[in-house]
């Protein structure tokens, strides 16, 4: 993470102040372990497992861990070397994947309206969905899918998903990133190899165009071999602490933790509106809409314009 915040700038945020603080990001995904970087009193204001109804937080496969340290770990563990965008937001965590990663339509179903009826109550302003759906998925499910997140845009909630890995094929962007509502946000670097799911894959950015929308995915960040938190098995109870993982899994949460910064400095931006700024704000890398989107995530050019 040391060298994702020097590649998005950072730290012009944390010079102005500016940690996200007071800004809530529900992050549907594995869950979240106890691990040292969010230890604290409402860091993670709610858990809500909605595969096996258990009531404190926990983290079966360590996806979940990952990407919340990524969007708001403090870097307690690291002596403060290995934090997240965002180190103040609170995090209100759905568990919708299992230990291996996978899930069902149904369950994301269930916490989207969950969110949706809680938002207002637990003050959630962003959703990170860091997965997509498989090539083999129902279409009717995928249909159910985009109508959901779209709804949970149209209620004022910004909407933040991976392109997913399966490119480099044109229209390789999975649900429910293939939305034209929702930010997708994809790969900066995914010309390095790097191993995923046990294979060493690149060029693995989901690309556009999707059906209405040529610019897809809408922006990238950084994906390839981040370090960050790692399964806990309790306070400082797990010798490791931070693991490497790669995929847009990994640049999603990067893009909610910007997000959780602007909103924390102006609270009053629509979804629409925050979706403009990023696209103002991204460094053009010179590659192909339908790749790069509007380009490289700017944190200290998306607080200034």
């Amino acid at each position: 993470m040391n060298r994702v915040h020097e590649i998005l700038h950072t730290e012009y945020a944390y010079q102005q102040g500016i940690f996200g603080k007071g800004v809530c990001v529900a992050i549907l995904d594995s869950g979240a372990c106890k691990h040292p970087d969010w230890k604290g009193k409402d860091r993670i204001i709610k858990f809500r497992d909605f595969l096996y109804n258990r009531k404190q937080y926990y983290d079966d496969c360590g996806h979940g861990s990952h990407i919340c340290g990524i969007l708001g770990g403090t870097g307690l563990a690291s002596g403060g070397y290995y934090y997240g965008i965002a180190p103040e937001c609170h995090m209100v965590i759905g568990k919708v994947l299992n230990y291996r990663g996978e899930g069902d339509i149904l369950e994301v179903l269930h916490a989207l309206r969950w969110i949706r009826k809680e938002r207002e109550h637990l003050g959630i302003q962003i959703v990170n969905l860091s997965f997509g759906t498989g090539k083999d998925t129902a279409k009717e499910d995928i249909e159910q899918l985009m109508e959901e997140v779209e709804q949970v845009w149209n209620d004022g909630i910004v909407v933040v998903t991976a392109a997913g890995n399966g490119g480099p094929d044109h229209g390789s962007i999975c649900a429910p990133g293939s939305s034209c509502t929702v930010i997708t946000v994809g790969a900066a670097d995914d010309t390095i190899p790097v191993s995923i799911n046990g294979k060493i894959i690149q060029n693995y950015s989901g690309r556009g165009p999707i059906l209405h929308c040529i610019r897809k995915p809408d922006l990238v960040a950084p994906a390839g071999n981040i370090v960050s938190c790692g399964l806990a098995g309790g306070w400082y109870g797990n010798k490791h602490l931070y693991v490497v993982k790669s995929g847009t899994s990994m640049a999603t949460p990067m893009v909610s933790g910007a997000i959780a910064l602007l909103l924390s400095v102006y609270p009053k931006l629509t979804p629409k509106e925050i979706k403009e700024k990023l696209w103002d704000s991204c460094d053009d890398l010179g590659r192909p809409e339908e790749e790069q989107g509007a380009g490289l995530l700017n944190i200290k050019k998306l607080l200034s314009i």
